[in-house]
This record gives C-alpha cells, structure tokens and sequence, in this order.
C-alpha cells in the first residue's frame, strides 16, 4: 500500500512538468501518459482475441491508467490478429500466450479480461481470483447456477474487483432512468418485458474433421468433457451446444434481463417457466431453442418477461433489443440507445438519446458504453469508484438465463425457485442442472 501511495504521490507532483516534457521529447498525450504512469498502471492480460475483443480492446487502450501485456487465444491466427491490433492502438506489442494459465501465473499482470466462450467464463475467473488477480468477465459470468455462486463466494474470499460485462450498468441515460423509476417516476413498478430479435441464419451441416493446425482443441474445451472436434464450432456455433453455451439466454438475454431486475430491485424468482422451442431450420445441428418466452414471478406481485427470438427479426417492440418497464402511473422504454418516458395515457414525456455508438444485435458490439464499464471497473481497482455493478448482481441476473434453460431443459417444465438463496426446490432437477459435469482435472473449487 505505501509503494502504491507513493507512486501516486510521484505522479501528482511530475504531472506539471510533463506538459514540458511532452512538447520536448516528441511525445503525444497518450504515449506520455503511459510512460508517466507505468509503475502505476493496471497491467492486464486479454484472454480471447475474436468477437469482444474488437471492443475490449480499443476500450482498454483508451483508459490511460491501464495496459495490456499479454494476449491470448486457442487460435494462433486470431492471437496474432490481436497482438497486431493492441500495436495500432497503443504503439506496444502484447506477450502473445495461447495457455491462459501461464499467463495467469505471472505476477506483473494486475487483471484479467475474459472473453472467450461460456464454458470459460467462470473457471478462467476462479483460476485468476486465486492466483490474486482482478477480473472483468463477459456475460454470462458462469455456465450453470453453481458456478454463479462458487464466483460471488471467491470475490468475497478475495476481495478483488470482479465486474461482468453487462455494460449498460454504465450508461448515463440508463442510470438516469433507472434512478427515476427507483425514486417514483412511473409510480409502483409492477413489470418489464425484456426483448431480442435476430435474424440467425441455418447453421451448416456439422462434419467431424482433423483438428486445424492453428487451433488448440484441447485449451478451447478446457473445463468441459472432451469430444470429437467438428468444423462449425470455432467461430460463433459453440453458443448453441449446451456442452460449451448457454444458448440466446446466456448471450444475450442477460443484458436485458439485467436491466429488467435492475429496474424493479428485485433479486431470486419465486416461480420460472417458459414457452420454447426450435422453430426454424430443424435439420440444422443447432441443438437447443431458437425461440424463447420465459416468465420469472417475483415476490412483491413483480414480474420479468423474456421474448427472445434468434431467428424472427421482426422488432415486437419497435426495437431489435430493449426492456419495457410499467408501473402503475406510466412506462419507461430503454435499450441502449437512450430511453422514452411515457405517462399512464401513453403520452410520451420525455426521451433521452446516447451520443454513444453501441447498441444493436450486432455481433461483437463495442463503443462508448463498453469503455464507460470498462473504466469503471480500473477506477473501483483504484478504489475511485464504487462498482456500477458487483459479480452479485451480474451473477444474480445471470441465473435469471439459467433457469429459463433448465426450465426448457426439463421439458418447459415450471419452476419453483427458494427465493432465499435461489435454488431449484425439486431437488431431482436441482441434482440434474444446478452444476455441470467437468473433465477430470478441472472441476470447480470448493466453497
């Protein structure tokens, strides 16, 4: 602590004649602000270098009290890609390591961001919890309920900043409306509807061929038991095999159902059931739903419905993806661009638009929210800020997704939740999916 004070201090007293130093040597602001904080920056690792990255990474070059020392991912092509990308925006090149768990190990590296597939998500964040790191994780932050709980117990054992990446915590204009309907903007909050719409195409016939050169088959499947490598999994399709997704719900009905839980402050269901289905394109090897309704009554006559649509673009709600909240004197529509106010007559008070550039159901996404979280997540590391949002509440939100695929898992089944600690009270079901089987090897901590 008194080296860090130090650091600290030596940089508030150099930041005067750093303007000089700047105009002297050549230096622009970002490259000086490198150099004047690198014993005190938050050096990070990326672990994934494909879809988030292309927004993580501008995200982090862009906070100048943090660099990125290492890259990795099981595919070399991408690694590279990635290394090249972090050298165009920062002018340094990123230690390239495709074993996550070397670069784990190493002391130098502050935080992790995890941004590779589901099955990941929560094995990478306990492995760096223990090792004393901080982490960011992408949603969702676990794979089943289980590992949600074994997350919330380790930050609380270790106390290191863990964030998930449910970014639109971070945005102003839904702060602003979130804050209002919490103060009575729209009178006694009683419902949100949370929505996606996409236009996901046939997946391609699944064939089991040799394992690429460029691909480590054996770190991508990492926690998961072990199978045959098949040639559609390495880009996108992973999402819709349970053995390493958590289908459409995890990938992107967390954002909105955090959101939805957000707004009404409300914590574990006490009911679950869905309506879902494979609709579209049923000779293609998507093994899941591609179409979900799923209901989560909450004490407190509060309730969160889910429309997800994988394959039907139509916008329901006059949005591709968004959250419609009611109360009793009005509604609030909000997604990430912006949100509109309306009265109880439907009349619409007042609307509020992002300057930002991240919204959408485009692939990977990216833009000023992610970097507002982004940021929020070194300041609370500095101890600047608070968190906009803990791993409880990402891992809270996250189980909301969970148990609309045990529920579906389980034949549509309805679902009674303890809303205590929020467990699946049939303990038969609670046995079947509350965890997940592991590969010898890399089962899970004990908590």
């Amino acid at each position: 602590m008194s080296e860090n004070i130090t650091r600290r201090n030596f940089v508030k007293k150099t930041a005067m004649g750093g303007v000089a130093l700047s105009a002297t040597l050549g230096f622009n602001a970002k490259s000086y602000a490198r150099i004047l904080g690198a014993n005190d920056r938050v050096n990070c690792a990326m672990l994934g270098a494909y879809r988030r990255f292309g927004a993580l990474g501008p995200s982090v070059s862009k906070c100048e009290d943090a660099g990125m020392i290492y890259i990795s991912d099981v595919d070399s092509r991408r690694m590279e890609k990635g290394a090249a990308m972090v050298n165009k925006l920062t002018g340094t090149t990123p230690k390239q390591e495709k074993d996550l768990r070397k670069i784990i190990e190493d002391k130098d590296v502050d935080a992790v961001f995890v941004a590779i597939p589901d099955h990941w998500h929560a094995a990478a964040t306990w492995m760096a919890l223990e090792a004393g790191k901080h982490v960011y994780v992408e949603k969702p932050c676990s794979h089943n309920p289980r590992e949600s709980e074994i997350l919330i117990a380790l930050q609380q054992k270790y106390g290191k900043v863990v964030q998930m990446g449910n970014q639109q915590r971070s945005a102003p204009e839904s702060q602003e409306i979130i804050a209002e309907i919490h103060g009575g903007a729209i009178g006694n909050v009683y419902l949100a509807k949370a929505f996606y719409s996409s236009g996901r195409g046939r997946v391609d016939d699944a064939k089991k061929v040799p394992v690429p050169d460029y691909l480590d088959w054996e770190l991508f499947q990492g926690p998961a038991p072990r199978t045959d490598y098949i040639d559609i999994i390495g880009d996108y399709n992973w999402h819709w095999f349970w053995n390493w997704g958590t289908g459409e719900t995890g990938n992107n009905a967390t954002h909105e159902l955090d959101v939805a839980r957000w707004a009404l402050q409300v914590e574990y269901p006490e009911v679950v059931y869905v309506n879902a289905g494979k609709r579209h394109f049923k000779d293609d090897p998507w093994v899941m739903y591609d179409t979900m309704d799923a209901t989560f009554e909450f004490a407190g006559d509060k309730t969160i419905m889910w429309d997800g649509k994988s394959r039907n673009s139509l916008n329901t709600y006059g949005s591709d993806r968004g959250t419609v909240i009611y109360g009793s004197e009005g509604s609030v529509f909000v997604n990430r661009s912006g949100y509109k106010l309306y009265d109880r007559a439907g009349r619409l008070v007042r609307e509020r638009n992002s300057k930002g550039e991240e919204g959408s159901t485009g692939l990977g996404g990216g833009g000023d929210m992610t970097t507002l979280h982004v940021q929020n997540f070194f300041d609370a590391i500095r101890g600047k800020a608070a968190q906009n949002s803990t791993i409880r509440e990402g891992a809270l939100s996250t189980n909301l997704s969970h148990y609309a695929n045990i529920s579906y898992r389980a034949g549509n089944m309805r679902l009674a939740i303890n809303p205590l600690n929020g467990r699946l009270v049939n303990k038969k079901l609670h046995k079947l999916y509350w965890g997940r089987t592991y590969e010898p090897g890399w089962e899970p901590p004990q908590i």
